[in-house]
């Protein structure tokens, strides 16, 4: 009798302990919860406004001479059903957030922007490695069948593969999906860099404005996907889940950045701003030197 008193003191502490660790966990998860959503509808109020004027903007840069907006355009457009899931998504309930329709829209729109960002790079990267090449083929025409077949791949692949595989299987996917862009955006990067010095053909302000598209598009990738590759790669763990997710829909909200470097006067006037800013600190450095020097020898 004193051995089951004992055990069912035991059981009434533990289950007692496993409650209260159950209440604390729901707790927090719902304060997670809570900031993601707040977070999550500050990204679609400001991005999305600005998405909508960014692809309106960029329409009247499409010419002969402009093919880069095409594929910006289209990236914009991808970020755009993005933004639609995210209201979809934070419209409905927690336990009806994610639905077979929002999911397929969701991911439909995140591969094609993926896509759309390996193409950016390549076209940036082929316009300083190589200029006579690209020159004598960049046409609207190449432009369009690129971006249907950036289009139709991620659909394909979603139609026909994620129905019929596991949920571990499909994070394999995803994830090999995530990591083939980041050792190209690289190498674009530096093949860029190294031709830049033989590249005569460009002006120094499109070589600058290249660079920093180049740079921009690795740096998104890094900061915003990389965190989903690794967990996506089973490294799982809570904190990176939530963080992962909420870096993935900042995505949208960063590539508008480059709508500054794709337009040559916002991307002068933002390049003039920081040299200006460098010679101010230049001049000021060289004044206290000198003022310092004058009270040295005075």
């Amino acid at each position: 009798m004193a051995n089951i008193s004992v055990n069912t003191t035991l059981l009434n502490e533990s289950f007692i302990f496993n409650y209260d660790s159950y209440l604390s966990w729901y707790e927090y998860r719902r304060k997670v919860v809570f900031i993601m959503h707040v977070v999550t509808c500050i990204i679609i109020g400001i991005g999305l406004p600005l998405m909508v004027m960014a692809i309106y903007a960029l329409y009247s840069l499409i010419g002969n001479d402009h093919v880069a907006p095409i594929y910006i355009i289209n990236l914009f457009i991808s970020d755009l059903i993005q933004f639609c899931c995210m209201i979809f998504f934070e419209s409905k309930p927690v336990e009806e957030m994610f639905n077979d329709t929002g999911d397929f829209f969701y991911k439909f729109g995140l591969f094609t922007s993926v896509g759309f960002m390996v193409c950016i790079s390549l076209e940036r990267y082929l316009v300083i490695v190589h200029p006579l090449w690209y020159r004598f083929r960049r046409t609207i025409r190449i432009s369009v069948v690129v971006c249907v077949v950036v289009w139709i791949i991620p659909l394909v692949i979603i139609l026909t593969v994620f129905p019929w595989v596991t949920l571990s299987v499909s994070g394999v996917i995803f994830s090999i999906f995530l990591i083939i862009p980041f050792p190209l955006f690289i190498f674009f990067l530096v093949g860029t860099l190294r031709a830049l010095s033989t590249s005569v053909s460009v002006p120094s302000d499109e070589k600058r404005r290249i660079v920093a598209i180049l740079v921009l598009v690795l740096l998104i990738y890094t900061l915003l996907y990389l965190p989903s590759i690794i967990l996506l790669t089973g490294a799982y763990d809570e904190h990176l889940n939530d963080l992962s997710f909420m870096f993935v829909k900042l995505s949208p909200l960063a590539d508008l950045l480059m709508y500054v470097f794709i337009k040559k006067e916002t991307f002068g006037k933002l390049w003039t701003s920081v040299c200006c800013c460098r010679k101010e600190n230049s001049d000021t450095n060289i004044n206290a030197i000198n003022l310092h020097n004058i009270e040295t020898s005075g």
